[in-house]
This record gives structure tokens, sequence and C-alpha cells, in this order.
């Protein structure tokens, strides 16, 4: 099966600067490598890592039992799937990013809206991730140099070592992601086998470990916490479902990334969130609490050897999402502000600074300032993104697209000197809305189901403004 057209620009004038440079010009048949392998080993090197970890053991430390952590988990991923392989669907057709993908509903000139609000989102998940490396080497320096390790100053250097590392990957570009991911997922599975392992071995069985009850007495109580947990959990791949066409329009096929993507992200989701739960429980019965943070514990093993191991697969995890994740689509993002000035790699060491100055240490502070702060809250600006996305794409255009015109003025989506209004009123209306209910009590609930919200009312009044203005 194969996928859509590889479509070629032509250097002599088909497109305006403006538009265009060679990182967000569409791919070649040259460049389309990715198989099916590609994108199952990005799904499970993306969610073996320690924020999905923490995601699944935050609910736990929340209150939930482990089936009900995984029902959850399980549940949000299958709800996140459905728009990501939506929006999947034009990167592999037509080879292009999401920068230029999102032209099409919003204008060559608003595209960069919704692109800023997914590289900010994405810059700090990038500060999050690199100062979790960072945590993983200043408790790896605990062991092999307890008194360097004990110097004020000694946390920030392993943050911006860590941070710097990310960096020399980015620079490198996006072949080196796919090498370090193809290593590294069946890496992370042995390793995260043997922390189970573990684990189980120290609280005495799976049953020990998994009988931690639930703290909810009432369905009433259960949820208004399951419900905002759920959006969380939809919000944590609320970037990617966005910006996934920056990784299927190397796809070789549609089948390859359909499958791979299908299968890896619910599977490597529920598998991973499964070692959090497991493992955090475990914490439970070992040391009388739950410690939701796997370097936190880590330490209190008192196993150097165990410990050591054990934060070079935290290092080698963390790397491979930060790249992938954070740092791939929103460089391609910040390009799309000036192609002409700002290449792939600028773009990356502008989302790095950018991480730096959103101080992640505040936004991992507490399970809850992580998930109902950070993911809940960021899904509300995401959402209606997506809506308008899938209601352009989908049934606006019924999936055809004018390449050509994605990367000049004067073409079919220069709309208002290139904004489109409809698309902008609708983007503000899903925001508010979804926002409203973190400032107003009556409201509350809005914000609960903040991409539900926001993807529902932008998606659904973004095709009624369209269709009105094609009656008009």
């Amino acid at each position: 099966m194969t996928s859509g057209p590889a479509v070629a620009i032509d250097e002599a004038g088909q497109h305006d600067a403006g538009l265009y440079n060679a990182d967000l010009a569409p791919t070649t048949a040259a460049h389309r490598t990715w198989g099916t392998y590609n994108y199952l080993s990005l799904w499970f090197s993306m969610s073996m890592e320690v924020s999905t970890y923490m995601l699944a053991s935050g609910l736990i430390a929340g209150g939930m039992n482990w089936k009900q952590a995984i029902v959850t988990i399980l549940l949000g991923n299958l709800i996140v799937l459905v728009p990501l392989l939506l929006n999947a669907h034009a990167g592999a057709k037509y080879g292009i990013p999401f920068p230029v993908l999102v032209r099409a509903p919003f204008g060559t000139r608003g595209a960069n809206v919704p692109a800023v609000l997914r590289a900010i989102v994405a810059c700090g998940w990038f500060g999050i991730q690199s100062w979790i490396g960072g945590q993983a080497i200043h408790s790896m320096l605990l062991v092999a140099w307890p008194a360097a390790a004990a110097l004020p100053w000694t946390m920030g250097v392993c943050f911006l070592g860590f941070w710097a590392l990310n960096m020399a990957v980015v620079w490198k570009g996006v072949e080196s992601i796919r090498f370090l991911q193809g290593f590294s997922a069946p890496f992370m599975f042995v390793m995260s086998i043997a922390l189970l392992i573990y684990a189980l071995v120290k609280a005495g069985g799976f049953g020990p470990m998994l009988s931690k009850p639930s703290h909810f007495h009432s369905t009433g109580a259960f949820l208004r916490f399951f419900f905002p947990s759920l959006t969380a959990m939809v919000g944590y791949w609320a970037t990617l479902a966005l910006n996934i066409p920056d990784f299927t329009r190397f796809s070789k096929s549609q089948h390859a990334q359909v499958v791979g993507q299908a299968f890896g992200l619910p599977v490597a989701m529920t598998l991973y969130s499964f070692v959090g739960v497991a493992v955090t429980s475990a914490s439970a019965v070992i040391f009388g609490q739950a410690i939701w943070n796997p370097i936190e514990l880590l330490g209190r093993f008192h196993q150097p050897f165990v410990a050591f191991i054990a934060m070079i697969a935290l290092l080698v995890a963390t790397l491979n999402v930060n790249v992938a994740a954070n740092v791939v689509s929103p460089s391609n993002d910040i390009s799309n502000l000036s192609p002409r000035r700002i290449s792939f790699r600028m773009g990356g060491l502008i989302t790095g600074f950018l991480g730096l100055a959103m101080m992640p240490w505040k936004l991992m502070a507490t399970f809850s300032s992580y998930i109902f702060g950070w993911l809940v809250g960021y899904s509300g600006l995401l959402g209606p993104v997506a809506g308008i996305m899938v209601a352009d794409y989908f049934v606006i255009r019924k999936r055809r697209l004018n390449v050509d015109d994605l990367y000049r003025h004067s073409g079919s989506y220069e709309y208002a000197n290139g904004i489109n209004p409809r698309a902008m009123v609708a983007l503000v209306f899903g925001v508010v809305a979804a926002l409203s209910g973190r400032f107003v009590t009556p409201l509350h609930w809005l914000y609960d189901y903040a991409w539900f919200t926001g993807f529902l009312l932008a998606g659904g009044l973004y095709l009624l403004l369209m269709n009105r203005n094609r009656e008009s």
C-alpha cells in the first residue's frame, strides 16, 4: 500500500520564501524511510520513560487502586489515538509537517498561532524531561561521589548537563532520533521488566504489591477524581495528536504508520503504566508510603549497582522522549515563524532555552500539580486546535489539499491577509470555554473535561462558520 504523492516544490518560484525552507518542504520518496517497526519503537521508546511512570504512579498516589489506574490510562490513550491517527493521515499522504498542514484551516499567517501554542507546551515538556534527567544524573552522582553530590550547585550542573546532551542530539538531525529509538526501545523494555521483577521480589509477590485498596468509598468520590484524570491521560499525548504529521511524513505508507501507531501507543502506554502502578504499590508495601517519583524510590533501595543501572535506563528513556516528542515538532513550529531565518537547529536551540525558562521544578512539585495543573490545563489549549484540524481536513476538504498553495501567500489558504478569521473565532471560543472552569467555580466541570470541551466546541463552531461562509 502506498502513501500519497511525494510532492516536490519547484525551487524556481512555486513557493514564497517566507513560507518555505528545507525542513518544512514536503518529503520526497527518498525521505520515506520509516516502516511499521519505526512507529512501534517510536511509541515504545516515548512511552517507556519517567513521566509515563509518574502518570500512573500519580493516580495511585491520588487514591486509585491498580485496576482503576490501568483502565483510566488505557481508556485515555484509546481516545487520544483517534485524533492522532486522523491528523497523521495528511502527513503520510502529502509529506508535510504540522505547521504546514495547519495552514489549511488557519491560513498561511494564522497557522503561527496554533503552532506557537503547541510549541510552548512542548517547551514546558522539554524542561520537565530535562529536569528529570538532571535528577537521575544527580542520583547517580550520589552513588558514585556522595561528597560532590552534596554541594548546593551540583543539581543545577546535572540539569544543565543533560540539557546540553539533548541539544547535541538535536544538532545531529532527525535520522539520529530514528537510530536512537531503534536501539533504546528493546533496551528500555528489558530494564522495565527488571525493575518490575526487583520490586516483586522486595514486596513479596504480586499479591502484596497489588493489594493496595482504592481510597474512594463512593462512586461519586471516584468519578470526581476519574474524569479530570481521564482528561489528563488524553492531554498527555495531546501534543503528539497535533504534530504527528511531523513523523508520519517520513512513513513508507499509510499502512505502516497506522498499524505501528494503533498497536504501539495503547499497548506501550498500558504496559509501562502497569510497571509504574505495580512498583508504586510495591513501595507502599516496602516503605510504608506510595512513592510516585521513581528517582526518589530508587534512592531508597541502598544498593549502588541496582540504582546505577536503573538511572542509566532512566537517562536513555528521558533522552529519547525529550528529543522525539519535545524538540522535533516545536523546532518545526518555531522555524515556521520565519523559515528564511530560523532553521530546524535554531528552532531546537530556542526550544531548549524556553524550556529552561518555564521552571520545570515547579510543574513537577507534586502529582497534583503535574496531573491536574499541567496536563489538564494545557489540554484546554490543544483540544480546540485538534478539533479544528480534524473538521477541516476530513469534513471541509475531504482529505484533499493543494500542497503548492500551502507554500504561497497568493493561494487558496490566504483567506484575509493570511488569516482565516473563522478558525480564530472557533479557537478562542474553544480555549475560553475549556479553561473558564479553572477560574469560575460553577463552570469547573468544563475544566475537568478541558480537552473534550475544547475539541468538540471549537470543531463544531468551525464547521458551522465555514459552511455558513460557503452558503453566503
